[in-house]
């Protein structure tokens, strides 16, 4: 997954915290997925709020050595299709 591009979570998955992280429930694949780590289920909320990925991560206030941990988390999910790109509109002008 590129992390310099925006991404969201996919509009058919709904996201329950937990005291453990969180539940994601895809509605079009019937997939459960469980989040056991609260600054990913931080980073997941927030990446509507950020023009990509990495941003969310940082903003999260993951250091930099451990990016990519978070990276390849989050490319797990977009694998599963828990997230997706969010989509950019184009200009009509």
């Amino acid at each position: 997954m590129d992390i310099d591009l925006g991404w969201q979570l996919n509009p058919k998955v709904a996201l329950r915290p937990e005291p453990f992280g969180a539940l994601l429930y895809h509605f079009g694949t019937r997939k459960l997925s469980f989040l056991k780590n609260t600054t990913i289920v931080a980073i997941v909320q927030s990446l509507p709020d950020h023009p990509n990925a990495r941003s969310a991560i940082l903003a999260a206030g993951v250091a930099e050595p451990a990016l990519a941990k978070y990276a390849d988390a989050l490319g797990v999910l977009a694998s599963s299709t828990m997230i997706v790109p969010t989509l950019v509109e184009e200009d009509a002008a």
